[in-house]
């Protein structure tokens, strides 16, 4: 007992020292722009470190002739970015397991037009060159969740699922979450509700659902919360689904907030044990939203395997900057306005020779899961944009004003209703140099990611590029993330060899 506990308070001393990406509030454009300081190394891979990633097999080319239908999940999360950040700031590159490129997409905010009429999403689509390879094409799919005002938002019914096991000790974890959730509820209607389930070495219900009318309880019990013991995630995850079903709000938000490093090592510790259990949960109408922190023992295979059973998002948080991101400027995101979102896209073989999907690897889905209504798929917030990209090998048909394709999506206004079809073709341009500045984000950023993956794929490719690309979408930028996205290329455009 006595070594346990030594233990636990080495943790305590070592982990803040991790914190130094932290970042305050208001957000800083110039922070990133100091000397770069911690270890500098060659290749793609983190120093040293515990985190546990899937590994990344990439998807190939596929010749349309033999396969002209490609559908996939959309995935809304934005963890991998975020992680990519606190690793670059700290001074060494990220994992390449870590490079989900499809989560660098969809931690911006795109440009796209709000849905008109009785739908909560809109679709659009974009053909140009490929910058990083000669003779190919982009095409790049673009979806946006119906913005709405915090007025229009149902009232919500959080249960905040909080890890207090010992490795959530630290600045950068259990001080960080704190400093975010009292924020997040001066910004809550006063008819929301809340409540507070921890977890350590046992479970403890810290608080019963209540108004943040009455805000005050709620911050004096976030305040109070401490970071000691071993983790029993599995059974803490059971009593918030029950919190939440007691407390259900017809037509409201119900939704779990899990915040913790996902190593979980008591009680149900099996990640086919837990996604059972979360996906027992899916017909009630109850969300699940992971929250990543921590280095060292991160564990990213498990969280993001949660999140996307649990028809739920999965965040990385590296710093204050994040928290005020996630729970305030896209608060709005935690209400899903596009349920079980799939895409399909149809080639012409006659127009397109072969096709590579870049990213969603972990998303793919066969063709007749498309109409499947019982089938599981991702899930889209009020106001967030969604993007895909499609490098294409033209075929000899590739020619100005011919559909090369046609894209499908099917998406459920609320969980257990019926899908809404939207198609729409999509026509070669009559200059395929000409690019939109939503596309030159997109293909820098996927761009700045095949190079992170060293991937077989990147061609010419490089971090330069990757900047030039992104560089005249930064006029757009109230937040100030595309700026710091071209400072967290430059700092690992130094370390990349």
């Amino acid at each position: 007992m006595e070594m346990k506990k030594q233990f636990i308070l080495a943790l305590c001393i070592v982990t803040p020292m991790l914190a130094a990406c932290s970042m305050p509030f208001s957000m800083d454009r110039d922070a990133l722009s100091e000397p770069v300081t911690g270890p500098m190394v060659e290749g793609p891979e983190v120093p040293v470190s515990g985190d546990q990633f899937d590994p990344i097999k990439e998807n190939a080319f596929i010749l349309t002739a033999d396969e002209p239908v490609s559908t996939f999940s959309v995935d809304a999360d934005g963890a991998a970015y975020s992680y990519m950040r606190r690793c670059v700031k700290d001074g060494f590159l990220p994992n390449r397991n870590s490079v989900r490129i499809e989560e660098y997409l969809n931690y911006f905010t795109f440009g796209y037009a709000d849905p008109s009429g009785a739908e909560t999403l809109a679709i659009n689509a974009e053909i140009t060159a490929c910058p990083w390879a000669e003779g190919h094409a982009l095409l790049r799919l673009g979806l946006k969740g119906k913005s709405l005002t915090d007025s229009q938002i149902p009232d919500a019914n959080y249960i905040f699922l909080i890890d207090t096991s010992g490795s959530m000790c630290g600045d950068d974890r259990i001080d960080l979450l704190k400093k975010g959730l009292t924020t997040m509820l001066d910004y809550m209607k006063p008819t929301d509700r809340v409540a507070i389930i921890t977890y350590s070495g046992s479970v403890s219900k810290a608080l019963e659902s209540t108004l943040v009318s009455d805000a005050a309880k709620i911050k004096k019990v976030i305040n109070k919360l401490q970071a000691s013991g071993s983790t029993a995630g599995g059974a803490a995850m059971k009593m918030a689904y029950d919190e939440a079903v007691a407390h259900y709000i017809t037509g409201g938000n119900n939704r779990i907030i899990m915040c913790t490093d996902g190593d979980f090592n008591v009680g149900v510790s099996s990640t086919e044990a837990l996604v059972e259990m979360v996906e027992s949960y899916l017909d009630k109408g109850i969300y699940l939203s992971i929250m990543g922190f921590g280095t060292g023992n991160f564990q990213d295979s498990r969280m993001e395997s949660l999140s996307n059973h649990g028809n739920g998002t999965y965040t990385y948080i590296d710093s204050e900057e994040e928290m005020m991101k996630v729970f305030v400027n896209e608060r709005s995101r935690f209400y899903s306005v596009a349920n079980d979102t799939k895409c399909q896209v149809t080639f012409d073989p006659a127009a397109v020779d072969s096709y590579r999907l870049i990213g969603y690897e972990n998303r793919l889905m066969s063709k007749d899961d498309f109409d499947n209504e019982k089938k599981d798929a991702g899930e889209i917030g009020a106001g967030q944009t969604i993007t895909a990209l499609y490098e294409i090998v033209p075929a000899e048909g590739f020619a100005a004003g011919v559909a090369a394709a046609r894209f499908d999506v099917r998406y459920k206004k609320e969980l257990g209703g019926a899908s809404r079809p939207l198609t729409l073709p999509v026509a070669v341009p009559g200059d395929l140099t000409k690019m939109s500045a939503d596309m030159g984000l997109a293909a820098g950023i996927t761009a700045y990611g095949l190079c992170l993956l060293s991937s077989e794929y990147k061609g010419t490719a490089t971090i330069s590029m990757a900047r030039d690309l992104v560089a005249p979408s930064v006029q757009e930028d109230p937040y100030g993330l595309r700026g710091q996205l071209l400072t967290l290329m430059e700092r690992a455009s130094r370390q990349i060899q």
